[in-house]
């Protein structure tokens, strides 16, 4: 089974560049997106074969996230069973016979770390929505999960320290997931792998000069691990200034 995810940074956006090619090309099961940046109603999309969900924000063109299956799940939910995050449309859940998959846009601490609060909170609360579907069967969680988790993880570790995505608060709560029974997939395949980032600022060339972060995931229950078989970053696919990321997996 392959599985896509893809912070497209507007789904209207990139529907007018090369997303129908793309999306074609890569012949996903399930093809997750992040920050639709859209209402309900603004974007009608042709995908034979496909259901196609999506959880807007109540704000206008910010945030929202969409899954875009082969397969019926067994249930939909939207959100993360917490009110005080789920009107920013950042989480879907779909649910299958022997896993659930969750897609996320988490939130970004901003500008001055504004929101790192909130971001606290919602990781708070999102952790304990993945640990209880953890607990009646396994998780595959996507998205852009908005932190860097390690120095191999960004381009310039050392000037970025105390910004948002890599603040010590932002890492040791990822590391506290994988501690309750996860695993980052790229890094179980990759350990040591550098120079492999998945976001890159529109400013000064960075792509271009590969000065990027690796903030896109695919985590999954460490009980998964063995039905694994790759985890990729497909850095040669544009469109966003986030590239999309892949997870191969045997029959689930």
């Amino acid at each position: 089974m392959k599985f896509i995810s893809w912070n497209v940074n507007g789904l209207r956006a990139v529907v007018k560049k090369d997303f129908a090619e793309i999306f074609q090309k890569l012949d996903a099961d399930f093809f997750c997106i992040q920050e639709t940046k859209m209402q309900e109603g603004q974007l009608k999309l042709d995908l034979p074969g496909y259901r196609q969900y999506f959880n807007y924000a109540e704000r206008k063109g910010y945030s929202g996230t969409a899954i875009f299956a082969k397969d019926e799940p067994l249930t939909v939910s939207y959100g993360i069973q917490a009110p005080e995050f789920d009107h920013e449309g950042r989480a879907i859940t779909l649910e299958y016979p022997n896993f659930y998959l969750v897609t996320s846009y988490v939130p970004n601490s901003g500008a001055k770390l504004k929101r790192l609060d909130f971001r606290m909170g919602w990781d708070k609360a999102f952790h304990a929505y993945l640990n209880q579907l953890d607990s009646h069967k396994p998780v595959i969680l996507c998205g852009d999960l908005n932190v860097a988790h390690h120095e191999i993880d960004l381009k310039n570790p050392q000037s970025n320290h105390h910004n948002a995505g890599f603040t010590d608060e932002e890492r040791q709560s990822f590391t506290k997931l994988l501690d309750q029974g996860f695993m980052d997939t790229f890094r179980h395949f990759y350990p040591d792998k550098e120079d492999i980032y998945s976001w890159w600022s529109y400013r000064f060339h960075s792509r271009d000069r590969n000065a990027g972060w690796r903030i896109d995931y695919f985590v999954t229950s460490k009980r998964l691990a063995d039905h694994i078989s790759d985890s990729k970053i497909l850095t040669d696919i544009f469109g966003s200034d986030h590239c999309p990321v892949e997870l191969l997996t045997n029959t689930l």
